[in-house]
């Protein structure tokens, strides 16, 4: 009777934790929405933001800042730090350990590395560059680095070396840059020195809606794929006793985390530490790894993440703007080094 009662109390108490920690991650997405809305050189009051935003009413100049530069900035940030933390997490699922991720593993040097090439043989043409082509490029690029890290990980049987064999391919395809961009007119390697820093500065509306249905339909296959994941947690061989195709799985596990991250640095170039630092905290909030929570606390945590970096790349030394990739270095570096440390313990 009182094993039974326990059993309850804990299981209260876990659904007590899982909404406590969804409602504190909604809060802080709303708190950083309004105050990303509200700074910049020029303050806009909390009344008039939402006055504008539903009724469309206000100041012509507050109207154009908060619709044409603000809010398509601040949405871009909610959808690729989502994006990015959930290809995190899919990655970590499919190597079996924490410290996998698309920028340590290589894969968004390799989307920067064919997003350059195709930046630079368009512009120096005077073509314009579409979303869609930035965006397969990119895609392009992450297969080639996720082939490479592949065959990598069937040689080498330590998550160590793998990540570093990652690390080395990241080197190459950033040397490979930086030398094409050397034969690059001035004009190109201004657009591309700006977008390989990484920001979400200069976004449009275009880019909101073809991200926004890009990321919201990977988010949504992963979800739908929580159930194979559960199960291939717990071992490739459970998970084929359960009924899951695994090597099906593991391409489509391949595919979903490249499109996201392919997404993520299209549009904002490469952005570091995200997809290891936040599923890390995630998890540790909800103390479990079940996909079916973890994916959607993964995409709020990742466009919290990302709003508060973004929110101090813009602010600290405005008028100049920080990389956002620096500043979440700043904050996610030191995770992964946590992270690094507590394995190392328990090994």
């Amino acid at each position: 009777m009182e094993m039974a009662e326990e059993n309850l109390n804990k299981k209260r108490h876990t659904k007590y934790r899982y909404y406590g920690s969804f409602l504190i991650l909604a809060l802080l997405l709303v708190i950083l929405f309004l105050w990303n809305i509200n700074s910049g050189s020029i303050s806009i009051s909390v009344p008039e933001i939402f006055r504008i935003i539903f009724q469309q009413k206000g100041e012509e100049t507050a109207m154009n800042i908060i619709w044409q530069i603000r809010l398509p900035r601040i949405l871009s940030a909610i959808l690729l730090g989502g994006a990015l933390s959930v290809s995190g997490f899919l990655l970590q699922t499919f190597f079996h350990n924490p410290i996998a991720g698309p920028f340590v593993l290589g894969i968004s040097s390799g989307a920067k590395l064919v997003v350059a090439l195709v930046m630079i043989f368009l512009l120096g043409r005077g073509w314009t560059v579409s979303s869609w082509a930035l965006i397969l490029a990119a895609f392009l690029g992450s297969m080639v680095s996720m082939g490479f890290v592949l065959l990598v990980s069937k040689k080498v049987h330590q998550m160590s070396m793998l990540v570093i064999s990652g690390v080395m391919i990241g080197y190459i395809c950033s040397a490979i840059t930086d030398f094409v961009v050397t034969f690059a007119d001035d004009s190109n390697i201004v657009n591309l020195h700006n977008w390989s820093l990484g920001s979400f500065s200069g976004m449009t509306w275009e880019n909101v809606e073809v991200m926004a249905m890009i990321v919201l339909a990977g988010v949504i296959a992963a979800f739908f794929l929580s159930k194979p994941m559960g199960a291939f947690q717990l071992g490739e061989a459970y998970a084929q006793n359960m009924g899951v195709n695994v090597a099906l799985f593991r391409v489509m596990l391949i595919l979903l985390s490249s499109i996201l991250s392919a997404c993520v640095t299209a549009f904002a170039g490469p952005i570091s530490f995200v997809g290891i630092a936040v599923p890390h905290l995630v998890k540790s909030i909800l103390k479990t790894a079940k996909p079916l929570l973890v994916i959607p606390a993964c995409f709020l945590g990742g466009a919290v993440f990302c709003l508060f970096c973004d929110m101090i790349a813009r602010t600290v030394f405005a008028p100049s703007e920080l990389s956002i990739s620096s500043v979440t270095a700043v904050f996610g570096a030191p995770v992964v080094i946590f992270i690094m440390i507590k394995r190392q313990k328990l090994n």
